[in-house]
């Protein structure tokens, strides 16, 4: 009689880019199963968070069930698990659900996990400014941000109302530059005339960053564009100035002379600097390797574990050269760890480079205002916000989410509407209340399944 061969097992951690573009490429290789392993039951559309966070988009419009994506794809499945180690020897991975400690085998390993907040061995400030790095952040962001505006209409203390109407974006980046653009246009176009005892166009908004230019990471002409516009919006750019202490009522920031000054302020949001999700260290440490000061685990120039070819690390959490931590870079990671696994499959030679192929990058400032470098490139205007707009409905998963954040696209930019404005004090305290704690609930921790 015949004997049935076993099936290849392949399993994902993580279900952001790297992890859902893997998946998703090995769609009906024969031969091929596929485990996606992720503590949360969404891919997120994490480019799009600060919009969950100021109103314009749902939660499920950057975040559609990974059941859901990979529902027509019969070759995998989904399980819901946080990694919490994997045992190179016998090719297990080890996770964790409130059912208890599952060990999944694999013949092939794709480790996509991605990065987390860093706040830079200050992870206490992580209480009174939250990151967006998750759809947990995104929501309690937007608690707090609307929150802000609720509990100024009900004081006539001047003094409590400006700490209130202070917002403070810590975090020159892309997502920095993005939140502080939206709060501002929130606070002076669209709460406006919202509000009987309290003016919301009195907010201050304060985008703070040691480093000399917001963007800095784009070339002068568009960093200086941004600025301006930022500017124009009313956004206050305080860079060259460092954060150096955080409380529930204020932040105190420092200049390069050492000169302190503390901004009374309630809500603060963190948009500085990434960590390697936990299991990167974990995975290093078996591989005898170290991980960098980002928590990235170093791979060798086809992506795989050093010593371990049926290891691979994309997107956020590995270290390949001086490769940035974007979505781009997660895709084609993940994607060439399908093209290594498919050749090992059918007996053919693997473990050619991975080549990334830059198709730019982009951020939006305001409404009709964005900046884009693509190749030759350099556009900021109403060109680079159509432009933008355009990249993102195309990488967003399922026509559904295309047409609906479409359709809020067009109130929140054409018009002066947030349709996403629902927010509860609980999404605020109960993660606060999680944190002292030491607690996490499943897939909350620290860097688990982001962008990787």
């Amino acid at each position: 009689m015949g004997t049935t061969q076993r099936p290849h097992d392949v399993v994902v951690v993580g279900s952001g880019f790297g992890g859902l573009f893997t998946a998703r490429a090995l769609a009906g290789v024969p031969g091929v199963r596929v485990t996606v392993v992720s503590g949360v039951n969404h891919h997120l559309f994490q480019p799009l968070l600060y919009q969950v966070a100021t109103g314009i988009l749902s939660s499920g419009e950057v975040a559609p069930a990974t059941r859901d994506v990979l529902r027509r794809q019969r070759n995998a499945r989904v399980l819901l698990g946080v990694v919490e180690d994997v045992d190179l020897d016998a090719h297990e991975v080890v996770h964790r659900s409130p059912l208890g400690v599952v060990r999944t085998r694999y013949d092939s390993l794709v480790v996509a996990a991605g990065a987390g907040q860093s706040y830079f061995g200050r992870d206490e400030f992580a209480e009174h400014a939250p990151g967006l790095k998750s759809l947990d952040d995104a929501l309690e962001v937007r608690a707090r941000i609307y929150g802000a505006f609720e509990l100024a209409e009900l004081t006539d203390d001047q003094e409590v109302v400006d700490r209130l109407l202070t917002f403070v974006v810590v975090g020159a980046g892309p997502t920095g530059v993005e939140t502080a653009g939206q709060v501002a246009e929130l606070a002076h176009r669209v709460l406006p005339g919202q509000f009987r005892r309290v003016d919301p166009a009195r907010a201050r908004i304060l985008l703070v960053d040691p480093v000399p230019q917001v963007l800095p990471g784009y070339p002068q002409r568009l960093s200086a564009a941004a600025a301006r516009e930022l500017e124009r919006v009313g956004v206050e750019i305080w860079t060259g100035w460092k954060v150096v202490d955080v409380t529930d009522r204020s932040v105190t920031v420092e200049d390069a002379d050492g000169q302190r000054h503390e901004v009374p302020t309630v809500c603060k949001v963190w948009a500085a600097g990434v960590a390697g999700a936990p299991v990167g260290r974990v995975l290093a440490e078996r591989a005898g390797v170290d991980v960098d000061r980002s928590g990235r685990v170093p791979v060798e120039p086809d992506c795989t574990l050093p010593r371990h070819p049926e290891v691979f690390v994309v997107g956020d959490l590995m270290r390949h050269g001086t490769l940035p931590g974007v979505a781009q870079v997660a895709i084609q990671s993940g994607q060439h760890a399908a093209d290594q696994i498919r050749r090992r499959v059918r007996g053919e030679p693997t473990g050619q480079e991975f080549v990334y192929r830059d198709k730019g990058s982009m951020a939006t400032v305001s409404r009709f205002f964005a900046v884009a470098q693509i190749g030759p490139v350099r556009t900021a205007g109403v060109t680079a916000w159509a432009l933008w707009l355009g990249v993102h409905l195309v990488y967003l998963v399922g026509f559904k989410n295309r047409l609906t954040t479409l359709l809020h696209w067009a109130v929140s930019f054409l018009g002066r509407g947030r349709a996403e404005r629902a927010s509860t004090w609980q999404q605020v305290v109960a993660r606060n209340t999680l944190r002292r704690t030491g607690e996490a609930a499943l897939g909350s921790r620290p860097a688990d399944d982001s962008t990787g």
